[in-house]
């Protein structure tokens, strides 16, 4: 029996539980995931719980997935470059080792046949998720990233750091409230929570004029995953645009996240019907 669980806050619109029961039933395996609203000023509790309570890993989603990395006692090369963890691992000693598993599940969401070599991509957001993002682009082979944010200042940390973690990429940041054309991007990858259910849920980052002047050929990638087809998805498909949703993301890290925890791949399809029955 595995007992797993995701800490964050809020989480009333994770569906993490219900993707990782169906993982666990794919494979046959017993399992109990809860749901551990965490706000930041109680991670450090959390954590001793978390160990105290015979827990054998957990998920960790906004806004702890960088704070999270002050805790652990190793990580993998994933969660090293990104600066920021999603999934940890406890083992029998109640050592916390940290994973990365939103760059795999970022990458592997974007179809084989997009090629993004030596082209220039755009982020929205400068976050946890938009590390992610960077890491996952660099290694499909962009060579130049420009992110938009609302506030430049804050943002220069990580700007700085994917700077020093990718020398070969050209890194720019600008405001988000002034884009002047996103034309020449390839792919457009919304790293922001606006659009989520709860959140913003009936608008998106960009303008309705920005998404006219993208390139025909050009990808829109929206994290958000609940609403499945959020109001960036939506007018993107209305101008003919390649679409990829943050449910895909969302799946494939989760299979991930469960290798990890057993050394066993769980079933993507299963996790994924069940995952649109919860959306529903």
């Amino acid at each position: 029996m595995y007992k797993l669980g995701i800490i964050g806050y809020p989480l009333s619109h994770s569906i993490s539980a219900v993707i990782q029961k169906a993982g666990f039933e794919s494979l046959g395996i017993e399992g109990t995931y809860d749901v551990l609203e965490t706000p930041p000023e109680d991670l450090i509790s959390r954590i001793k719980f978390l160990k105290t309570n015979n827990y054998a890993g957990f998920n960790v989603t906004i806004p702890l997935k960088v704070p999270m990395s002050l805790f652990l006692d190793d990580i993998d090369d994933y969660a090293n470059i990104a600066g920021c963890v999603n999934t940890v691992k406890i083992t029998e000693n109640k050592s916390f080792i940290g994973y990365n598993t939103d760059i795999y599940g970022f990458k592997t969401a974007i179809p084989k046949e997009v090629n993004l070599n030596g082209k220039t991509a755009s982020i929205l957001g400068t976050g946890g998720a938009a590390r992610a993002a960077v890491v996952g682009l660099a290694e499909r082979g962009v060579k130049g990233i420009d992110f938009y944010t609302r506030n430049i200042i804050n943002s220069r940390q990580t700007l700085d750091y994917m700077r020093a973690k990718f020398p070969n990429t050209i890194f720019n940041v600008y405001q988000i409230q002034n884009i002047r054309s996103l034309k020449g991007s390839a792919i457009i990858v919304n790293a922001t929570p606006i659009g989520m259910k709860g959140f913003m849920a009936n608008e998106m980052p960009l303008e309705y004029k920005d998404l006219d002047n993208l390139d025909s050929d050009t990808v829109v990638y929206d994290i958000v995953y609940n609403p499945i087809k959020t109001v960036l998805i939506s007018e993107a498909q209305k101008r003919g645009l390649r679409t990829i949703s943050g449910l895909d993301m969302l799946i494939y890290q989760a299979q991930r996240a469960i290798e990890i925890w057993t050394g066993k791949s769980p079933d993507a399809n299963i996790m994924k019907i069940a995952a649109l029955e919860a959306l529903q």
